[in-house]
């Protein structure tokens, strides 16, 4: 089979991307052709089709005060719309003949305007979601650091009210205009064959909002085989990702006044870190430990040794690969009952939930963990068998394949 994937990045730049590299090295393992399309950027991995790539976009500088009026038009062309990567995805069909498309994260710098050039050339299209792009022009259903939901219903005036894309007027009444451009059109709805969702979390929120195409839960995949746990931690817990509001560290570290025996290490850098250092300071939490940014070559280690990792969310996680890097290496998760999170961190099994947002009650369950050790091994086991049945890369292949299947002959010329 032959398999045009689409993706912004063809770089390992955040989740999205890793989900998109793995993928195709899966498919590619499994004997099939995997063709990538994407945008161009320095750091993408060598292709033989990156003369189809669409050419390079920096909104942070088009969108500023040195853009001007010409580059704002530009972006909007972009975002909503682009001639451009509708023409060099009709340019890649054409030469290559693929069975089918699978796109990932295509918003803003490539737009769904390739989902009609996919139409008109009647191959099956599906997308894997990674946020809620879909029904919140914030992609997060963020709003200054809280959870929000305002725009429900198709109210995407919200996002300009309350300047919800990066603080910026500007980028807002342009996010603001996309959702109502797309919804309008029903670009996405009237052109896709089927959503892929990694959690039921996700899947449900989106019909929530008035999604109506088919949305089939797949869970990410990991190669667990290259992941060797340990059940026998040593006395520490830790904490890894960006140290900002929604992360939910502030939560974690006012909960360290509650901690004695056992040591935090936080891995992470972020716009909080400062404030979260002169609380440190503040009340002498000299078991908590800053460690800036970690590479995975000192992360891994430190995961693998841990009595447990704390993922203290305040927004609406998707499926988090933390979590499941974390249950792979045989270390449980004390993790805030929000999002997806409650669909991996299974309360007495991979590990313990707390109220997001509520430090008493982390505090407790993190006390809980360090004061029976047995317990902790119980959960780390539980977590690595998780990982091993649900997330294996063959489940992924075969749930994938079998969309497909649903599809395929449904498009094939008579």
């Amino acid at each position: 089979m032959k398999i045009l994937m689409c993706n912004t990045f063809n770089y390992l730049r955040g989740g999205a991307d890793r989900c998109f590299l793995d993928m195709i090295a899966l498919f590619e393992q499994q004997g099939h052709e995997v063709i990538p399309f994407c945008m161009h950027h320095e750091k993408n991995q060598s292709s033989p089709y990156e003369k189809y790539f669409v050419s390079e976009v920096d909104f942070p500088s088009l969108l500023g005060k040195g853009g001007g009026i010409s580059g704002k038009l530009k972006v909007a062309e972009r975002v909503i719309y682009s001639r451009e990567a509708k023409q060099k995805i009709e340019q890649i069909i054409a030469d290559t003949k693929p069975d089918l498309v699978h796109i990932h994260g295509i918003a803003h710098e490539i737009s769904p305007s390739i989902l009609t050039a996919i139409k008109q050339a009647n191959l099956p299209v599906f997308q894997t979601l990674h946020d809620y792009k879909l029904v919140c022009p914030n992609t997060n259903f963020v709003t200054n650091n809280q959870v929000c939901e305002r725009c429900k219903g198709n109210r995407f005036y919200n996002v300009m009210k309350h300047k919800c894309k990066r603080g910026s007027f500007p980028a807002s009444v342009l996010a603001g205009i996309e959702m109502y451009a797309h919804k309008m059109t029903g670009i996405y709805e009237k052109n896709m064959d089927a959503f892929v969702s990694p959690s039921l979390f996700l899947k449900n929120k989106l019909q929530e909002h008035g999604i109506q195409n088919r949305i089939e839960r797949i869970p990410n995949f990991l190669h667990v085989d290259t992941y060797e746990p340990n059940f026998d931690s040593e006395n520490y817990f830790v904490f890894f990702g960006r140290i900002v509001e929604t992360k939910g560290v502030r939560t974690l570290i006012h909960a360290m006044r509650n901690i004695k025996g056992a040591d935090l290490y936080v891995a992470g850098t972020g716009d909080l870190l400062p404030e979260l250092e002169a609380y440190k300071a503040k009340h002498e939490l000299n078991n908590v430990h800053f460690l800036g940014y970690l590479g995975q070559d000192k992360l891994m280690p430190l995961l693998k040794n841990a009595r447990f990792v704390v993922v203290p969310s305040e927004w609406y996680e998707n499926y988090s690969m933390a979590i499941l890097e974390s249950m792979a290496s045989g270390t449980p998760v004390v993790g805030a009952k929000i999002g997806g999170i409650p669909e991996l961190v299974i309360e007495g099994e991979t590990g313990l939930l707390f109220e997001s947002g509520n430090s008493d009650e982390l505090s407790d369950k993190i006390n809980q963990l360090i004061g029976n050790p047995a317990l902790a091994r119980q959960l780390a086991i539980g977590s690595r068998q998780f990982v091993e049945e649900t997330n294996n890369p063959q489940r992924f292949y075969e749930a994938t394949m079998n969309l497909y299947q649903d599809y395929i002959s449904l498009k094939m010329p008579a």
